[in-house]
């Protein structure tokens, strides 16, 4: 029950995104096709990766109980304290004006409607939204709205916000089985309520974020591959499958064949899983890099083995290499085609980051065709130096290296101290923000920082010391032990947990203020460190008995160690929910604007925040009016001009502005939009134990 439940969200969202991108291309995305088309493909992959599954994880009632009730509690404690962020000031809410339109219109690009024909004035895109192609394309990838738009579905706005939520619970339960099937499901509670209670879980569950889809994918799609593995293993050695065995299964008639086929396709739907995770965001990339390269190595061992082994008498593992690889293209060319049709300006933006990863790509499968095509060679030298002085050292020298990669990071802060000079308007923007931060945080006044080079010491805020000692032991043990050909299951999971960590510990790519920036460590950071502390416990507890001594106390502590000091970080925001009410408010706004208007955004702060807002939930043509520089609002004479083009086109125009003096000349203002909230801390070298205030007026007028 804990494996097949904790491998279904992977599967059912993979089945999902394959079928709600094509829709979206087509502009067909609607309840009635996506349902049928996405629902049927979410249940056949279900259905077919799952049937007949061997017993991959040996859990008890009490282990699988604990997975499922920490799953079920952290949906409804993020339900309770979920935020509302519609109004765009950052990511969060671009992403849920993105679902509201697709789930609305059901197609891309937004159109920007009639305002009596160009004028160098008029301004269509804005924060988060490009000008494209004569119309407007959200910022980033298609895969998380394609998800919250059922949210929307079902319950419109109010139901959107509940998703992020349930897609918390469901990776708590994904990650819960990870851990269930590589350290053992006994340990699968405890690593669940560490990652459930770890603040940057509880924040990209609250609201939606990308990084929440983007991890069910990846270690949903390492335990598929795990559990393709032992499929293989079961029909080679007879191991029992859940349900009763047919009787050509119980005469051997399937034997290899049939596990062997089933293992095949399991292999294929993880690859997707992981291919897919471009689609919901476009650092899956990088994340998934290394799943290309072990698909590769499953490959040369299939080649290796056929040299010798003639007799197939070994588990032949290299039969999943090529399923995997061919779920891998097909879900990661799904998401290239979403780049090109759907994010080409967002990949323009990110084109500084992102050639240099595709470079990386492209020698990553070079290397990887290569060793392929010398496989047999390269494994005949490999033998002819295993009895050498440096190949009897290298577990001992592998493992030395993860700890001083892990120590290079810990004093990386007194060596380094991390800088950009801003090149780009995008860059001065950051900066400026930056200096702002500092001020309020009373630091030094330094724009061009970056802060990165704390980067390990955010890990350690958001888990604390034990864990990342624990997962630092571990990861050396097992790289020791794949050195001398152990653990063999644990080289993707690994490979993966330690290139993403360290690639993202390195540069993390955010705006450093917390809990912002903590959301680059949910996808694969933050839960492979607690995968790994868990192993490591695990193996200190096994080391503990071997010399005769009791394990339980060393348990209990050990998983209060691991539990306590996340709980410590996240009290301090775990219960007080940010942007409430700008559902209500928006709503508020929405009637208060004639259905028949044309709205003009005439102040800078409220074009940046309201223009799709206004477009996409009240269902307006909506532009905002260019400002002369150095100034928030734009030119009396370009606002008249744009008014007098409204009514030739027989809609109402209707100004919107952040204050009433700034419509004073045009009308009779009326405040439309009050919010009076909370908002996320900003915090540049601490840990965030706190909200901020937020307030954000709206003023109307419909000029005489």
């Amino acid at each position: 029950m804990l494996a097949v439940a904790s491998a279904v969200p992977a599967l059912a969202l993979s089945g999902w995104l394959v079928a709600g991108l094509p829709l979206l291309l087509l502009g067909w995305f609607s309840p009635l096709p996506a349902t049928l088309l996405g629902g049927g493909l979410a249940v056949a992959f279900c259905w077919y990766g799952l049937r007949r599954m061997p017993e991959t994880v040996e859990s008890s009632a009490w282990s699988a109980a604990g997975v499922f009730l920490v799953a079920v509690a952290s949906a409804i404690f993020n339900g309770i304290f979920h935020g509302e962020q519609l109004i765009i000031r950052r990511d969060p809410a671009t992403y849920a004006q993105y679902a509201i339109w697709v789930a609305k219109h059901g197609s891309l690009p937004i159109p920007t409607g009639d305002f009596g024909g160009p004028d160098r004035a008029l301004r269509f895109a804005s924060m988060g939204m490009y000008g494209w192609d004569g119309g407007i394309v959200p910022q980033f990838m298609p895969g998380p709205p394609i998800i919250h738009s059922i949210g929307y579905w079902l319950g419109g706005v109010p139901g959107l916000v509940l998703v992020p939520p349930v897609l918390g619970g469901l990776a708590v339960l994904v990650f819960g089985g990870t851990v269930a099937r590589l350290v053992g499901a006994r340990w699968a509670p405890v690593a669940a309520l560490v990652f459930a209670v770890s603040l940057p879980i509880l924040y990209t569950s609250r609201t939606t974020f990308s990084e929440i889809p983007s991890m069910i994918l990846i270690f949903g799609g390492m335990s598929l591959l795990l559990d393709a593995r032992f499929r293989l293993r079961a029909g080679a050695l007879g191991a029992g499958f859940l349900g009763p065995a047919t009787p050509a299964e119980a005469a051997g008639a399937v034997g290899v064949t049939g596990a062997a086929r089933g293992a095949r396709l399991m292999a294929g739907l993880a690859g997707l899983a992981f291919g897919l995770a471009l689609l919901v965001r476009i650092d899956g990339l990088r994340d998934v890099l290394p799943v290309l390269a072990y698909a590769g190595l499953l490959v040369a061992m299939a080649r290796v083995f056929r040299t010798a082994d003639p007799g197939h008498t070994r588990v032949p593992e290299g039969k999943l290499g090529l399923p995997l690889l061919a779920g891998l293209l097909a879900g990661g060319g799904l998401g290239f085609a979403a780049c090109y049709l759907l994010a080409r300006p967002y990949l323009g933006y990110l084109s500084g980051s992102l050639k240099p990863l595709l470079a990386i790509c492209a020698a990553v499968l070079v290397l990887t065709l290569v060793a392929v095509a010398l496989a047999p060679w390269i494994v005949r030298r490999t033998r002819a130096l295993a009895g050498g002085r440096i190949a009897r050292r290298l577990p001992d020298l592998a493992a030395g290296l993860v700890v001083l990669v892990v120590v290079g990071l810990a004093v990386r802060p007194w060596v380094q101290t991390v800088q950009r000079v801003p090149t780009t308007p995008e860059d001065q923007l950051t900066a400026a923000f930056i200096s702002k931060t500092q001020q309020v945080n009373h630091l030094p006044i330094d724009p061009n920082r970056l802060y990165y080079e704390n980067s390990l010491y955010w890990v350690i805020w958001y888990v604390g010391v034990p864990v990342v000692v624990l997962a630092t032991l571990a990861a050396a043990v097992l790289t020791r032990r794949m050195a001398r050909g152990r653990e063999f299951g644990w080289l993707l999971p690994l490979a993966i947990i330690a290139w993403t960590t360290v690639t993202t510990l390195w540069r993390p790519g955010i705006t450093p203020d917390h809990p912002w920036a903590s959301r680059r460590l949910a996808p694969i950071v933050i839960p492979g460190m607690i995968l790994l502390a868990v192993w490591g416990l695990r193996w200190i507890r096994r080391r503990v008995r071997l010399r005769g001594y009791g394990t339980r106390l060393i348990v209990a502590g050990g998983a209060i160690l691991l539990v306590v000091p996340a709980a410590i970080t996240s009290i301090g925001t775990a219960f007080t929910p940010v942007d409430r009410g700008e559902a209500a408010a928006v709503a508020g706004l929405c009637r208060a604007i004639p259905s028949n208007a044309s709205v003009l955004i005439v102040e800078r702060a409220t074009g940046d925040r309201f223009t799709q807002v206004v477009r996409g939930q009240c269902g307006v043509p909506t532009a905002w009016v260019a400002y002369p520089q150095g100034s928030d609002v734009p030119l009396h004479s370009d606002i008249e001009r744009l008014i007098d083009k409204v009514r030739g086109t027989g809609r109402l125009p209707v100004l919107l502005a952040a204050e009433p003096g700034q419509l004073w000349p045009y009308g009779m203002p009326e405040r439309v939009f009050a919010l009076r909230s909370r908002q996320d801390e900003r915090s540049l070298v601490d840990p965030p134990n706190g909200t901020w205030s937020l307030t954000v007026d709206v003023w109307m007028t419909i000029p005489a």
